[in-house]
């Protein structure tokens, strides 16, 4: 199958254009600069140049493929109009959506599981609510929507902490980063929170189970493991930097986490029970507190 690729530079979606390879897919790469394009190559991913906001570039790059995976996606550090960018991504979806219109070919967009249901347990048949707090929700929704136009449309939800060797942008390196400065691994109350989490190749693994399986219309869970008390994650963090695992109030927790300070205390258990079962997924990586304390983040990070 020949797969168009959005995001295929990231961390994500690198891993799942390594994965796509291996089993045996072309893969085209969408690639807005001379680095970016450089890398598709080096990693023996086709290149077609452009960006999200190329629209007539999308379209072509969608017609002449098989299937479609968008894994580009903004990073909580991003300081532009979150909801402009949501925007866009939703431009360029419904745009590679036209491209693939009565085709029945694949199309798989990324989400997440994060503050979806907060306190209760989130499945793949949990019934979608719209949140204005939640600006990518529409993207998610209009690709889902595409069943409904002849295109066999998926949305692989990722886990809020996606971890693995490479991450050098998501939660667990900002909470080490946090910690250093601070000199506390801190967790806020008692620290029984839950965050799901995946192995990034765990993640890359079901990408490409939903590209060639999923059923038009179709959620899929991204979750390893449904729930990780933010206590734990905490302590794995100061054992590694001989710091020691602090409770905050939750006064507290704004000044000492930033930008990361809605989500440490957000308890969000996520199941990925019917996709296991539905697709065959059956994750095989270590668990997020085993991969904090083989210590590649800290090796990183230093």
């Amino acid at each position: 199958m020949r797969v168009f690729v959005t995001g295929a530079t990231g961390y994500v979606g690198s891993a799942i254009a390594g994965a796509l390879l291996e089993a045996g897919h072309e893969v085209v790469g969408l690639a807005r600069s001379d680095a970016s394009a450089g890398a598709l190559a080096r990693a023996g991913v086709a290149v077609h140049r452009g960006d999200l906001g190329d629209i007539a570039g999308l379209r072509s790059g969608a017609a002449t493929a098989d299937g479609v995976v968008f894994a580009a996606n903004q990073h909580i550090s991003e300081t532009t109009d979150a909801a402009a960018r949501a925007r866009a991504e939703l431009r360029a979806v419904e745009a590679i959506g036209s491209a693939l219109e009565r085709t029945g070919r694949p199309f798989v967009v990324t989400s997440g599981v994060i503050g979806r249901t907060p306190g209760r347990l989130l499945t793949e048949d949990t019934p979608v609510v719209p949140d204005p707090a939640a600006p990518r929700l529409p993207v998610e929704t209009s690709v889902l929507a595409m069943a409904g136009r002849g295109v066999r449309s998926s949305s692989v939800r990722l886990a809020p902490t996606v971890h693995g060797r490479g991450d050098a942008r998501g939660f667990v390196p900002m909470l080490i980063a946090i910690a250093r400065s601070s000199g506390v691994s801190a967790f806020v109350g008692g620290g029984d929170n839950r965050w799901p989490s995946v192995h990034r190749r765990d993640a890359a693994a079901l990408f490409v189970s939903a590209l060639e399986s999923a059923p038009a219309g179709t959620p899929v869970h991204a979750v390893a493991e449904e729930g990780v008390p933010f206590r734990d994650i905490a302590g794995a963090i100061g054992r590694r930097l001989g710091l020691p695992a602090v409770s905050l109030t939750a006064e507290e927790a704004g000044p000492h986490f930033g930008l990361l300070a809605p989500l440490v205390s957000l308890d969000n258990p996520a199941s990925s029970a019917l996709t296991r079962e539905r697709l065959g997924w059956a994750p095989a990586r270590p668990g997020l507190i085993a991969d904090i304390e083989e210590g590649h983040y800290f090796e990183d990070a230093a």
